[in-house]
């Protein structure tokens, strides 16, 4: 498991679909996943630390995990496929770990909510992780083999995301709000 952060929830103008950026806290790869609009807004307004004037469906899951007397240790972004990512909310319920499946989106939503840290499996970082060379502006595939030189198949897969990524401005990501 390698730890992760919430690098920003934006949206592509592309095609306006909203986007979580996960960031290898300790290197330069990136996980893009593509959320819903629901989903983005729930995140964002955690990170800025809005208050809704009721609390929202993540709120709701917090307060009923915290009411059954659980715990929210982690979660962990355990697999992709078919361009989906996969998702597990890991509790500490009477000292037993429990595994529930989940939306990447839904769990990363409780995630902010509980403090909690964010993980992927690495097999999935090595299959959708993405490497930014800030130096020479590229963008390159988990395995650092740039994305020019991926299969044709596979560039069609990931276009969305290159373009995107490619779209991105560096200089933002340089410019976040530190953490607390």
């Amino acid at each position: 498991m390698i730890e992760m952060s919430i690098e920003a929830v934006r949206v592509s103008m592309h095609n306006l679909s909203r986007v979580l950026i996960l960031k290898e806290k300790e290197s330069d790869r990136y996980l893009v996943i593509w959320i819903g609009p629901s989903e983005a807004e729930a995140i964002a307004m955690r990170l800025g630390e809005a208050q809704p004037p009721r609390p929202m469906t993540h709120d709701l899951l917090r307060s009923v995990i915290d009411t059954l007397g659980a715990q929210v240790r982690h979660i962990l972004v355990n697999d992709i496929a078919n361009d989906t990512f996969f998702a597990r909310i890991v509790l500490d319920v009477n000292g037993q770990p429990m595994e529930i499946d989940s939306r990447v989106s839904d769990a990363v939503a409780l995630a902010v909510r509980a403090q909690v840290p964010i993980y992927a499996d690495e097999s999935v970082l090595d299959r959708a992780g993405l490497l930014l060379d800030k130096e020479q502006e590229s963008v390159t595939a988990g395995n650092n083999e740039p994305i020019s030189r991926s299969t044709p198949e596979e560039l069609e897969r990931m276009s969305a995301f290159k373009d995107f990524i490619e779209g991105l401005d560096l200089d933002d990501f340089d410019k976040r709000k530190p953490e607390s």
